[in-house]
């Protein structure tokens, strides 16, 4: 897939979203951000080798109550790094808090998914008084990243070799219902797959997933570290999520008194997955819509 035909597979998704795309200098990013909507603000990170497109099915049910935040982070998608500095941790957090400031007339909700879990997490920890709330949904960062080893072992072949009968079976181990997925979402899922493939085989992507797993994905945050988060926090997991372990999730909602939402016949993406449960989830913890 030639990267004059990626651009026209992201203008033909952003084509069937309800939200423009900016382009934002961020931190040293040239990140690209969707934003739209009216209300209270709220700002969806994506996971790991994913893009804002991993939204896709969430953001028609927010956009009419809520002015919605949705970039792709550091290195993905079509947001580039222009300064050379590699994404770690501290960098997550200058980023984010860089979006924040230049996007939200007000103290968000902030939703993180898998790594982008991790880095609202971070966040939270350094810059509650930021936010008025925090979401994190199948998040890296709780505990120790040790994935099911039948999964870990299809995503070590995806990232030697992307090809797209790798990609499926990465999928197949990542979500309980893939073909459910492919069915329901057509030729809008084609366009993702499409999309993600290039990304995943770009140079500067892939440099940039391998640091962010290093500084984000796999390190543990300190429970003292949460300890200090002083914001409503909610966790919205799914019961047979192969990354990261449903256990975790409990740990944290029983030290931190955070209210878990468990998502039955679901993997590690409820938001593509089950969208309807991920939003009726999400939404109790988010303010009233205007």
């Amino acid at each position: 897939m030639t990267t004059a035909t990626a651009q026209d597979a992201r203008r033909r998704l952003l084509a069937d979203i309800p939200l423009i795309e900016h382009r934002r200098d961020l931190a040293g990013v040239s990140t690209a951000v969707l934003e739209g909507g009216s209300g209270p603000p709220v700002v969806l990170l994506h996971g790991i080798g994913q893009t804002c497109f991993s939204w896709v099915r969430v953001i028609p049910e927010l956009v009419d109550g809520y002015s919605l935040v949705v970039p792709d982070l550091p290195g993905h998608g079509a947001s580039e790094i222009e300064d050379g500095r590699p994404p770690t941790a501290d960098r997550a957090v200058e980023w984010l808090t860089a979006l924040v400031d230049d996007t939200c007339a007000a103290p968000p909700v902030l939703v993180g998914h898998n790594i982008g879990g991790a880095a609202a997490a971070r966040f939270a920890v350094e810059h509650s008084e930021r936010l008025a709330g925090l979401v994190l949904a199948d998040a890296f960062g709780l505990g120790s990243f040790r994935p099911e080893p039948r999964f870990a072992l299809t995503v070590a072949a995806f990232q030697m070799h992307a090809t797209e009968r790798n990609w499926d079976r990465m999928l197949n181990r990542c979500m309980v219902d893939f073909d459910g997925v492919q069915r329901d979402m057509g030729e809008c899922w084609d366009r993702i797959a499409d999309y993600a493939l290039d990304r995943a085989r770009a140079p500067g992507p892939k440099a940039a997933g391998r640091a962010l797993m290093k500084h984000l994905g796999m390190p543990s945050i300190p429970d003292a570290d949460l300890d200090r988060i002083d914001v409503p926090t909610t966790l919205i997991w799914g019961r047979r999520d192969p990354e990261t372990r449903l256990r975790f999730a409990e740990r944290a909602a029983g030290r931190h008194g955070w209210p878990l939402h468990i998502l039955e016949d679901c993997g590690a993406d409820s938001n593509l997955e089950h969208p309807d449960a991920f939003v009726a989830a999400l939404r109790t913890a988010l303010p009233a819509p205007h």
